[in-house]
């Protein structure tokens, strides 16, 4: 069955067990006893829940999820790529990751008939004071075992992309594209298929120790936690692991946590390039990363569809799921806005924030960043397109966090939980290897 059609036949299932449940409590007390609750139903969470269920078949798993749909945020708004492991520190784990990942996902795309595109990606220097850093990022993807890497010249640039212009070019073969969301379906058929269980609509409000023992069992708590939802259902389970993307502070909290590291949300607005102006772009364009920005800036990216994604840009975003330049929510706004860890981000930024907020009401500026390599290109050439929202974790420094930061929250519930408040970018191309390193932090936690 495809990816997509998967996604409705799931919702159908689980929307008709959720009316089931709510029709009465004893119903509602069998069916929903778990050995481990997996909440948060994106790429990250699916991929956990796919891992533990595959070493421990004999474990009853079951994926919360608080959305209709699955991979609805992150997973299911971002750019496609799959990443080869170029940019990161030489040694580190996000390194190790993305590399990882990224073959583990290769196999599994030719294992499940995932169609996908190995169609490259070039960052171009187009600048003389570029080309220093972008020989030190090639040394840095040899020293990460980044497939196939190497730096050609402008003539060869207009081999690769004959309306590119610049100077040198760090040629990355490796790097492809695919639907990230499609993928995550394709994780919850499988956790499906081994037996999990999957409920959408079922937002998480609190974690709760039980006081009497669950199901009618006299020898101690089989089932010590109970995790209620906003439509007052509940499920009762020996752990939980949480991998709630935009929502990881909060849900961490629930059980104790401290707020740090906090979840600011941004938002990445992308420019279309129309469909007569496709053959301007034949695979994957990236600027080279100036170290003075904390985010890496606008590229050309071809998508499976056909179409062509420019930008982003990068705001901080009013509402932590708000997707449109107006979407506001007064709690997450205040959350933000109030953090000593984004004040201090913002006032090291001020220029580049300015910057990234006038690009993002004015088309004409962004068109103005992505003629530096593709000068053909025109106002005329491009549509506004999509939007993503980016879970960034700070820390009360204003350093964003790169690196998993696990928690488990204080008294007797800690023992119980393993809360991923932070998994390494790029999260969907690591998410196979991702999955790996979850479970295993959960098998010693647990002592599954």
């Amino acid at each position: 069955m495809a990816a997509g059609a998967w996604g409705t036949r799931a919702s159908s299932l689980l929307g008709g067990r959720a009316n089931a449940l709510r029709a009465g409590h004893v119903l509602l007390r069998r069916l929903s006893s778990y050995d481990v609750a997996i909440v948060g139903g994106g790429i990250v969470g699916l991929a956990s829940a796919r891992e533990l269920k595959q070493r421990h078949p004999k474990l009853t798993c079951i994926v919360l999820e608080k959305e209709k749909e699955l991979a609805f945020h992150q997973s299911g708004h971002n750019s496609g790529v799959i990443h080869s492991g170029i940019y990161y520190t030489p040694g580190s784990l996000k390194a190790k990751l993305c590399v990882r990942g990224a073959e583990l996902s290769y196999a599994y795309f030719e294992k499940k008939g995932i169609p996908y595109k190995r169609c490259g990606k070039l960052i171009v220097a187009v600048e003389q004071e570029e080309i220093a850093r972008l020989k030190t990022l090639f040394e840095r993807g040899k020293q990460n075992n980044a497939p196939g890497l190497r730096l050609i010249d402008a003539k060869e640039i207009q081999e690769r992309e004959p309306y590119c212009r610049g100077l040198m070019a760090l040629d990355s073969p490796n790097t492809g594209i695919v639907d990230w969301r499609a993928v995550s379906l394709s994780y919850a058929k499988d956790f499906s298929e081994m037996g999990g269980k999957i409920e959408t609509q079922f937002e998480v409000t609190d974690f709760q120790t039980n006081k009497e023992s669950a199901e009618g069992h006299t020898g101690g708590l089989k089932y010590p936690i109970t995790i209620k939802s906003a439509k007052k259902t509940a499920v009762h389970c020996k752990y939980i692991v949480t991998c709630g993307g935009l929502h990881s502070d909060r849900l961490s909290q629930k059980s104790g946590c401290s707020r740090e590291p906090r979840i600011v949300p941004f938002r990445g607005d992308y420019l279309v390039l129309k469909p007569e102006k496709h053959y301007l772009i034949k695979g994957n364009i990236y600027p080279v990363p100036n170290p003075k920005f904390p985010f890496l800036g606008v590229h050309f990216t071809p998508r499976m569809n056909g179409s062509v994604w420019l930008g982003p840009n990068a705001v901080l975003a009013f509402k932590r799921e708000g997707y449109n330049p107006y979407d506001f929510d007064l709690r997450d706004f205040t959350d933000a806005v109030s953090y000593r860890g984004l004040q201090k981000l913002a006032l090291r930024h001020t220029a580049f924030g300015l910057t990234e907020m006038y690009r993002g009401i004015m088309i004409s500026a962004q068109v103005k960043q992505l003629q530096r390599y593709i000068p053909e290109l025109t106002v005329k050439d491009v549509l506004r397109g999509p939007s993503g929202v980016r879970a960034q974790a700070l820390d009360r420094d204003g350093n964003l966090v790169d690196d998993f930061v696990f928690d488990g929250g204080s008294g007797p519930i800690a023992s119980h939980v393993l809360h991923v408040r932070n998994a390494p970018s790029p999260a969907a191309t690591s998410s196979l290897a991702i999955g790996e390193i979850i479970a295993d932090e959960a098998e010693k936690r647990f002592k599954l």
